[in-house]
């Protein structure tokens, strides 16, 4: 097993499909097919299922593939650290939603003009598979909000994290126009809220919130956008509860009003003892950009 045949295997897998992978990796599609056909062989299982000219990956395939993925990153982890940071490297970044489009826009754009040779990869998701991620090596690093649950920073360190504040976000409940003179959450006729899937902070603050747990008159609509959320309140079906940096980015219409409930930390996480030059760089970068 060698490094070549792991990123050959890595994008059959993205592709699903010999002829895509090999025309991406510049090589010819019965090559392809034959480092496939020997990695299989090493590890003594099929990582494909194939049906005609369709492909799968098979159940051992899906858990290779987190390997490989690792270990190609462990791989460039050690080029990059080797080499004192002249070689550019990568850093595999998880962000919420809502970081990677109010914060990191100006975070990375002043990381990339200082270190154009290093390879930044994005990922976004819920705070809580986003830390779990960082935990198990998926990530190097992630934009995350604590969950209630966690109380404090102390749970990241039980979990072997470190972390340090990013920016603190002002949270805001967003009101349909039907009930823009509610001044209370208690007082709000609406009994639905929009929100991310299980896993995000920010869900986790509403249902605390608005006492959506174990009650029957609420619903949950889950969503893939902020977009969608804002249009579903604007349509005057639900609540939402958004960061203000999010609503500042987005046409509101004056008559839906929020009620302000709190803040809440966004924190950079990563393994303890996680040091190379790459994540030094965000961290100095981070450095001049949080607030």
């Amino acid at each position: 097993m060698d490094s070549e045949s792991l990123r050959i295997f890595r994008s059959v897998a993205s592709e699903l499909s010999i002829t895509h992978a090999a025309a991406r990796l510049g090589r010819a599609a019965s090559n392809v097919t034959t480092r496939i056909q020997q990695l299989e062989a090493e590890l003594g299982c099929q990582l494909f299922v194939r049906t005609g000219k369709r492909m799968a990956l098979s159940t051992a395939g899906e858990r290779f593939l987190d390997y490989a993925a690792r270990l190609l990153a462990l791989e460039d982890e050690a080029r990059h650290v080797v080499s004192g940071g002249r070689q550019g490297g990568a850093l595999r970044i998880g962000s919420m939603e809502s970081t990677a489009a109010s914060r990191l826009p100006a975070l990375l754009t002043t990381y990339h003009a200082r270190h154009p040779s290093t390879r930044l990869e994005l990922a976004t998701g819920p705070s809580r598979p986003l830390i779990e991620q960082v935990r198990t090596g998926r990530l190097d690093c992630a934009f995350v909000a604590l969950p209630p649950s966690f109380q404090d920073a102390s749970v990241l360190a039980d979990m072997g994290l470190a972390s340090v504040r990013a920016w603190r976000e002002d949270l805001k409940l967003l009101l349909p126009a039907s009930q823009a003179g509610v001044r209370r959450a208690a007082d709000l006729r609406t009994r639905a809220l929009a929100a991310f899937p299980q896993g995000c902070s920010y869900r986790s603050i509403a249902e605390d919130l608005l006492g959506v747990a174990g009650s029957t008159e609420w619903t949950v609509l889950e969503m893939a956008s902020y977009h969608a959320m804002i249009a579903c309140v604007a349509a005057g079906a639900c609540v939402a509860l958004l960061p203000a940096s999010v609503l500042r980015m987005n046409d509101v219409p004056a008559a839906m009003k929020t009620l302000p409930v709190g803040s809440v930390d966004t924190l950079l996480v990563w393994r303890q003892g996680y040091d190379v030059p790459a994540f030094r760089n965000l961290i100095e970068a981070l450095g001049g950009n949080g607030k």
